[in-house]
């Protein structure tokens, strides 16, 4: 069975045909980094360390980028609030988010562009844009015209009506059209900047984008990935920004999109103020569930965040690990010699079943949460056959055992579950605890009672008290 993807473009399920024989490459929207990314954010990247892994499992050679936003509104405010440098101040968090995302067990990329190091490539492709009649210049600001782009809104399949009432747009009144959207911002005072064509300033939002996949990938590359929020505006303005530029498309062959985290039933957003960092799901619960519960759900569905949902991934992980532990012991007894020798002919096909069920569920869109269900059948029918009373391990059982545990350890490797993880019992480090009494706080203040006891009752757990004195929060582990 070929590689099926659903295609946010096209509304539909495909074969995958790369662009390219034996060789993938894949572009995937990375973070703003302005502070701890939290839980949401960690799920592209865990869904893409998984599709890597699994098309390297296929034979093909695959290049990855995730790009950082480190120009942004947001780096320059919090650069304010903080007495940091822009620049500085994203580089930090950039790296503790590559931390977080080595916590949860994902490969790094093959390459990590920053917009900041990009300037060039980012004019040249404004530049082109111009000239080719695609964009204009108002004073020192550039705009591209989606009136010289018919096929605008191909991707989110919005109507030009609905794009202008709901959509995120610079409140210009000099652009041609409302939905026109920035290339190049004229600097203000304090800004990152940087000299061009048109004066001191800096790259719009979605520019960035495609001049680095452009550069990386070159045009028509095979996978594009994000959060479904990124449809519209900064996905369709890639398309159309990208498509104008190269005079030819596609852009991009699959576009890949997966679905939000909830916390409360609200997606979880720092915009919103309703955020899990992940380096808090990591202080109550072990990375590596973490990572379990973001692949126990398909990734264009919509995943909830809780104690309950983390403790049921908990659970469903440790049946996958006592089960490898289980069979190692059972393998490393000693093997009855005069015991019959019967038939495991149907055990044996069972295996080699789950396998070959396994790699179909990731062909059909990369179906991790059936993937596991086949691990957890593989892990039910074992049980019952070695555990049995009566069971003896003989030769030809041996070998079937044997097979089982390869087969098991080597598809849980595919989705990265084996990883060693980051246990809860070596316990939460000062500087976590000083970030948890923070955003508790921060809770408390906005009166999000709920989130404040969730932390509270998660550093208890972990032996952390805090108590709240008329100076302020203090805290002590409960051994000292």
């Amino acid at each position: 069975m070929a590689n099926m993807v659903f295609n946010t473009l096209t509304k539909q399920k495909e074969k995958f045909i790369p662009r390219e024989p034996g060789k993938v490459s894949i572009y995937v929207c990375g973070v703003t980094p302005y502070d701890y990314a939290h839980i949401g954010n960690a799920r592209p990247p865990v869904v893409w360390d998984c599709i890597r892994r699994f098309l390297r499992y296929q034979g093909y050679q695959v290049t990855l980028v995730q790009n950082f936003t480190d120009v942004d509104d947001k780096i320059i405010l919090r650069a304010q609030q903080s007495g940091k440098e822009p620049l500085d101040l994203a580089a930090e968090f950039a790296e503790i988010y590559l931390t977080d995302l080595a916590m949860l067990g994902v490969e790094r990329a093959t390459y990590y562009p920053k917009v900041s190091e990009h300037i060039p490539e980012i004019i040249q492709m404004v530049q082109g844009l111009v000239e080719k009649g695609h964009a204009y210049v108002l004073e020192e600001d550039v705009y591209f015209a989606i009136d010289s782009f018919p096929e605008y809104g191909k991707l989110s399949g919005r109507q030009l009506e609905e794009m202008m009432s709901g959509a995120r747009v610079d409140v210009d009144h000099r652009k041609r059209n409302l939905m026109d959207f920035a290339l190049w911002k004229a600097a203000k005072p304090g800004e990152p900047s940087w000299e061009s064509p048109w004066g001191k300033g800096r790259p719009g939002w979605h520019i960035e984008c495609s001049a680095m996949s452009l550069k990386y990938l070159g045009s028509g590359f095979d996978f594009h990935g994000g959060g479904t929020d990124l449809i519209f505006p900064h996905h369709e303005n890639e398309i159309t920004q990208a498509e104008a530029y190269c005079g030819s498309k596609p852009f991009v062959r699959y576009w890949l999109h997966s679905a939000f985290i909830t916390l409360s039933g609200d997606k979880m957003s720092k915009s919103l103020g309703n955020v899990v960092t992940i380096r808090e799901a990591c202080t109550h619960f072990s990375p590596k569930v973490v990572r379990f519960w973001l692949l126990g759900t398909h990734y264009r569905n919509p995943l909830s965040f809780g104690e309950e949902e983390l403790k049921a991934a908990a659970r469903g992980l440790e049946r996958l690990e006592t089960a490898k532990e289980n069979w190692k012991h059972l393998l490393s007894t000693k093997i009855r010699d005069q015991a019959e020798d019967g038939s495991v002919d149907s055990i044996t096909e069972f295996i080699v079943d789950s396998k070959k069920r396994f790699i179909n569920a990731l062909e059909d869109d990369f179906n991790t949460a059936l993937s596991l269900g086949v691990l957890y059948e593989l892990v039910r029918e074992i049980n019952k056959w070695a555990l049995a009373e009566g069971f003896q391990l003989t030769v030809a059982n041996k070998q079937a055992l044997q097979e089982a545990l390869s087969v098991l350890e080597e598809l849980g490797d595919l989705l990265g579950i084996w990883f060693a993880g980051e246990p809860q019992e070596r316990g939460v480090s000062a500087e976590q605890v000083e970030e948890l009494v923070k955003k508790r706080e921060e809770a408390r203040a906005s009166k999000d009672f709920k989130t404040a006891d969730w932390i509270r009752d998660s550093l208890k757990k972990q032996g952390i008290i805090l108590e709240d004195t008329p100076q302020g929060v203090r805290w002590r582990r409960g051994d000292s």
